[in-house]
């Protein structure tokens, strides 16, 4: 096994940091060596094989296994898919609501997802909200609307919007007691935090490469525990949906047993090239090395920004890799930040400034500073 990177070699991998600070990695991770070569090598396969299929399949076969290794999976119970909206219409289309009705989600879901579980209402799905404090979600909230007429019930890891920390452990044993099964969003959390899928005992879980993975978008992992009843098949299939899918049946819908049984159209091959190069630096990193050297950066950026004035709106003693803090206009200030070479991530009313282990106390020092001088102008 190849040795563990520090911070300092870890950053070293990324060129752009040589003159600008990324704190945008909860929208998109920054540019490292290994991912510019990944694309400057499918652009080979196709000058140098033509349609090297065998070898694109590699790649796909390599990114579900190493997704699986890092969530503490087995590679069966991983599904190559797109995009989470995918993966949350996989799991909510596989179920039977004229059973169990109910799908539990919250207000600090990200809306591609409510999305899915609002549009199973065309099927007799019925959509409750465990209300929020307007910072965070309680396990509280949670039991007032789960009972045994729920099928699903959703939780992010981390929420998009602030980085808050969900009680995803308490949620799933309190669906769990009533035979619902539990869906959970790890974009947010994938990358900067360790994962254990068997630990958590959650169902399903899904995550991308654009993020903390530092791959690019196209591509999504979804797992599904192993054992778990199918009530319906998939709607939605394609080829790479069957058990073989190079016998080239148009007559033949089987569906695999395993995660796979989920899994659409040819698969995003550029995004794979893109995956396994996040995933070359990820496993060279230690999970809770990582954790523990984001988890100080936040924290210090939040006490600096809270004693200069800004309202942080990322909830002490449940912060995940990002600090938010409220603005009247986001978009102009991570506009004015951006002149500075400074990558931020607005959303709504929130400016998302969020770290991974590249990041060090200089990018604190030059945030604080830049918003300070922006505030003043």
């Amino acid at each position: 096994m190849s040795y563990m990177l520090t911070p300092t070699q870890f950053r070293a991998e990324f060129p752009p940091l040589a003159d600008s600070v990324h704190l945008a990695s909860c929208s998109q991770g920054a540019l490292s060596s290994r991912l510019a070569y990944a694309l400057q090598e499918i652009g080979h396969s196709l000058q140098d094989q033509g349609a090297p299929w065998e070898l694109w399949m590699g790649q796909v076969g390599r990114a579900r296994e190493r997704f699986a290794r890092l969530i503490g999976a087995e590679p069966d119970e991983v599904a190559v898919l797109s995009c989470a909206s995918e993966a949350a219409f996989q799991a909510a289309a596989s179920l039977d609501w004229s059973r169990r009705p109910g799908i539990v989600t919250n207000d600090l879901e990200f809306p591609s997802i409510a999305h899915v579980w609002l549009a199973q209402g065309q099927r007799g799905a019925e959509v409750r909200v465990a209300a929020d404090t307007g910072e965070n979600v309680t396990a509280e909230a949670y039991e007032e609307v789960i009972d045994e007429t729920v099928n699903l019930v959703s939780v992010p890891l981390y929420t998009y919007r602030n980085g808050a920390r969900l009680p995803v452990e308490d949620v799933v044993r309190l669906a769990h007691a009533q035979g619902a099964r539990v869906f959970v969003d790890a974009y947010q959390a994938a990358g900067v935090t360790p994962i254990d899928v068997k630990r958590l005992d959650v169902d399903y879980l899904v995550s991308g490469s654009l993020k903390y993975l530092l791959g690019l978008p196209g591509i999504a992992f979804l797992y599904v525990r192993d054992g778990l009843e199918q009530q319906r098949d998939p709607e939605l299939t394609g080829w790479f949906g069957r058990t073989q899918p190079f016998a080239f049946d148009p007559r033949l819908l089987d569906f695999p047993r395993d995660a796979r049984r989920f899994e659409t159209g040819t698969p995003p091959v550029p995004s794979a090239y893109a995956a396994n190069a996040g995933f070359d630096l990820i496993e060279r990193i230690d999970p809770h090395a990582v954790q523990e050297h984001v988890s100080a950066l936040v924290e210090e950026l939040a006490e600096r920004l809270a004693e200069a004035g800004e309202r942080v709106a990322s909830p002490a003693g449940a912060r995940g890799p990002q600090v938010a803090i409220a603005d009247d206009a986001p978009d102009a200030l991570a506009a004015r930040l951006a002149e500075r070479r400074i990558w931020t991530a607005p959303r709504g009313d929130l400016l998302r400034l969020s770290f991974h282990y590249y990041n060090d106390r200089s990018d604190v020092d030059a945030v604080v500073e830049a918003i300070s001088a922006c505030r003043r102008s």
